[in-house]
């Protein structure tokens, strides 16, 4: 099939899924916002608005079967760029507070905007996003097969990928810019008047909607040289594939890394996992839905090791070898509820990674428009795991605005009662969809 006629199946098959508001609680959201200023002021092409009403995939609809394969040189481009980013922001935390993220957001938000990134901002920002040796068109190729391989992977998980653009409405952007992502990533274009005083909320509503009302806010105002928003995000809605007992939880001592401890509720669960365990660490897979397509990965650093430790050696090559390392096994969890939520700023994080250029007075997104330099992201995140599942919410926001110019056979027992590592991954492309570092459950 040409790739004309493939346009034409992948939009009637996105007119016939986004025609229903989805109004149901969902248990896993990330979204992820792009701000853009720009210099000058036109009228953006009329073709280019799209409705400022958000609009949900209809979650009634049959799961249709997967027939497009991963590409896993995106799929390890992102895990490898998000265990990047994970690692600095741990840096700036010195193993004292919880860091939850989305990395597969954050990659997707930048990779918008990487679509109108041109000469060495370009460049910086693929060796940071770890695309080098991929172009453009098998990048936002790759883009639009994953997204159809990531939702709904399962019949009680439903997982839902939005892509929005949010336009000044006296401004004018590259075309070709706004119909590479309006193709591959599927974004809403919205032409919008930025001087109304209601505009950040027409914006932060959309957030709302999409991530369940966990992030309410995304856009505090709109200043005058911010013309453009690109937003995603995330959705996830997972029972485990064996619930815990409500019956079995009890309040029991968890460990803080300091050696102190708190009286806290743990779930406890008996059966067989998917398990690894060596001299550092054990690891349990505990699935969502029949068939464990998506599963949250616990990783516990032995008593004679802490997450410091295991942190030296948290790398996308060791994370693919840990992967293939796990086995069925007989056993038991004992897996503390948890909530937390986190809020920092990504600059140092993003610059430190290579994108420095993206922030300074040299930064190139000619693809867009005229001088254009990143000014802030900012990522938000929620997360709560109880005997039912797992909810979650993220929001990034990307701010650019003008320049000046051999396992024993013995049943294990794991109980996580101390700082823990824990990801949630999809099994059946790998990507690595949230990942964070649970010093102390709330």
């Amino acid at each position: 099939m040409n790739r004309q006629k493939l346009s034409g199946v992948k939009d009637n098959f996105l007119q016939r899924r986004y025609g229903v508001r989805l109004g149901r609680r969902y248990v896993l959201a990330a979204a992820s916002v792009v701000l853009f200023g720009v210099l000058g002021c036109s009228q953006i092409n009329s073709d280019t608005s799209a409705m400022a009403q958000s609009r949900l995939p209809n979650s009634e609809s049959p799961v249709q079967k997967k027939t497009v394969n991963p590409d896993t040189k995106l799929v390890n481009a992102n895990n490898k760029f998000g265990f990047k980013l994970f690692s600095e922001l741990l840096k700036n935390e010195n193993g004292e507070k919880n860091v939850f993220v989305s990395p597969s957001s954050v990659a997707i938000a930048l990779a918008m905007t990487y679509n109108g990134a041109s000469g060495s901002t370009q460049k910086a920002m693929a060796r940071t996003l770890e695309l080098q040796g991929m172009n453009l068109l098998e990048i936002n190729s790759s883009y639009a097969a994953l997204k159809k391989l990531l939702e709904n992977p399962d019949a009680n998980v439903q997982l839902t990928i939005a892509n929005s653009l949010w336009a000044n409405q006296n401004t004018s952007f590259q075309s070709d810019f706004l119909k590479r992502n309006k193709d591959f990533y599927n974004a809403q274009v919205t032409s919008l008047n930025f001087q109304d005083a209601e505009a950040p909320n027409i914006i932060n509503n959309w957030v709302k909607d999409n991530t369940q009302g966990k992030i309410t806010k995304i856009v505090e105002q709109i200043q005058p040289d911010q013309v453009l928003f690109l937003i995603n995000a995330i959705y996830f809605k997972g029972k485990w594939s064996n619930e815990f007992d409500k019956s079995q939880t009890a309040t029991l001592p968890f460990y803080l890394a300091s050696g102190q401890q708190k009286q806290h509720p743990m779930m406890s669960q008996d059966g067989d996992y998917r398990y690894q365990e060596n001299d550092q660490f054990q690891a349990v897979s505990l699935p969502y839905g029949k068939d464990g397509k998506v599963s949250l990965y616990i990783f516990l650093p032995k008593q004679n090791s802490n997450l410091k430790t295991f942190y030296q050696s948290l790398n996308a090559e060791n994370w693919e070898n840990w992967m293939a390392q796990f086995r069925k096994r007989e056993g038991s969890i004992r897996l503390p509820k948890f909530k937390t939520d986190y809020d920092v700023t990504l600059n140092d994080a993003l610059k430190a990674l290579g994108m420095g250029e993206a922030f300074s007075n040299q930064a190139n997104f000619a693809g867009i428009g005229k001088n254009l330099a990143i000014s802030q992201v900012k990522h938000k995140t929620f997360v709560e795991v109880n005997e039912e599942g797992t909810e979650a919410a993220a929001a990034t926001s990307v701010a650019i605005t003008l320049t000046s110019a051999a396992p024993p056979t013995e049943p294990f027992k794991m109980i996580v009662d101390r700082p823990f590592f824990c990801a949630i991954r999809d099994n059946q492309t790998g990507s690595v969809l949230f990942m964070g570092s649970i010093m102390e459950p709330q």
